[in-house]
C-alpha cells in the first residue's frame, strides 16, 4: 500500500455513513456519545438549525429521533434513544466540565417539533443558562456576520473535530482541521450574545410560538 493510499484509508476511517451507524437504530449512537463527551473536558458546540442535544427536552430529542428515523429508515428505538441522549445532560452538573455551546436564532424558531414541545424546550433552555459548566451564547437574527451561520460542528478538548452531512458523519483529527474550526468557532463567538441578550432573543422566540 502506498502513502497515499495509507492517507486515503486513515481518512476514510474518520468517516462514520448514517447506513452503517444507524442499523441498530440511534440508541447505539447515542451510547457513544455518552462515552465520547465522558472522556471530554472541554466542548466547543455550534448549532445553527436545531437545539444543542446537550440542551434538549425529552419531547423536542423524541421527535428529532423520529424525523431522522423516518428519513433514514432507520429502526425506531426512539424512547431508548432519548433515555441515552439525556443520560450525558448529567454532565452538565459535574465539576472540571465546560460546555461553549453556541446556537444561531434560527433554532430556536425550527418547527422540527410541534409548537407546544418548541416552547417547553425554549422554556428550558432558559433555566439552564445560569449552570456553572454552561456559556451559552446566540447569534441573533440581526448580528453582522463574517462567516456564513452554517454547519454544525462539536469540537472535544481540541483533539477531535465532528461535523455530520446527510450521508454520514465525520470525527477529523489532524491538527489543522482541527485549528480551522475552532477559528471558525471562534469567528462565529463573535456574533453571539451571552447573559441577559441571550435571554431576550430566547424569551422573543418564545413569544412568538405563543402569538402563533
Amino acid at each position: 500500500m502506498t502513502t497515499d493510499q495509507q492517507k486515503l484509508k486513515a481518512f476514510e476511517s474518520q468517516i462514520r455513513p448514517w447506513q452503517s451507524q444507524l442499523s441498530s437504530g440511534h440508541r447505539p449512537v447515542q451510547e457513544n456519545w455518552y462515552a465520547t463527551i465522558e472522556q471530554t473536558r472541554v466542548v466547543h458546540a455550534w448549532e445553527e438549525s436545531i437545539v444543542d442535544g446537550m440542551l434538549q427536552t425529552a419531547d423536542y430529542a423524541r421527535h428529532i429521533f423520529l424525523r431522522y428515523a423516518e428519513m433514514r429508515n432507520s429502526p425506531r428505538d426512539t424512547d431508548a434513544a432519548v433515555h441515552a441522549r439525556l443520560k450525558r445532560q448529567a454532565m452538565l452538573h459535574q465539576p472540571g466540565r465546560k460546555f461553549h455551546i453556541l446556537m444561531w436564532e434560527a433554532a430556536l424558531h425550527a418547527l422540527i417539533c410541534p409548537p407546544a414541545v418548541l416552547a417547553a424546550q425554549l422554556d428550558h433552555l432558559a433555566s439552564v443558562m445560569d449552570v456553572d459548566s454552561l456559556e451559552l451564547g446566540v447569534v441573533p437574527f440581526h448580528a453582522p456576520l463574517k462567516i456564513p451561520a452554517a454547519n454544525s460542528f462539536l469540537i472535544l478538548d481540541d483533539r477531535v473535530a465532528v461535523t455530520e452531512d446527510w450521508h454520514a458523519e465525520l470525527w477529523l483529527d489532524d491538527t489543522d482541521t482541527i485549528a480551522t474550526y475552532l477559528k471558525v468557532w471562534n469567528t462565529l463567538q463573535e456574533s453571539a450574545v451571552y447573559g441577559t441578550e441571550a435571554q431576550s432573543v430566547i424569551n422573543r422566540a418564545r413569544r412568538s410560538i405563543s402569538s402563533a
